[in-house]
């Protein structure tokens, strides 16, 4: 997943606060300008950022498309563990309490 790697996962928060140039979100970093464009490839890639050209500078924003269909894959996994972590809490008071009850 794109967003398994922390650079990545820094760029996207960037993002989060406005378009950046590739360059203004190379500058923010310590590894080289062509690693970053690799990580924005990614990024691209997963549909979680999106470029615009201006004049010779590439524009970087968030995908709200990208974005939406990660938010829908979390929803599918909180329907999924929501009620096991609930059973699991439920059992786990459950055993605390007959702790407390024993001698």
């Amino acid at each position: 997943m794109a967003l398994a790697d922390p650079t990545r996962r820094r760029i996207v928060e960037m993002l989060g606060d406005g378009e950046l140039s590739a360059g203004d979100i190379a500058r923010r970093f310590e590894v080289s300008a062509p690693a970053i464009s690799q990580h924005l490839k990614a990024l691209k890639a997963a549909r979680l950022v999106s470029v615009r050209i201006d004049a010779q500078r590439r524009i970087y924003s968030l995908d709200p498309e990208g974005l939406q269909a990660i938010d829908a894959w979390l929803a599918r996994v909180r329907r999924f563990w929501n009620p096991r972590l609930d059973a699991l809490e439920r059992e786990l008071h459950a055993a605390a309490k007959k702790d407390r009850k024993k001698p």
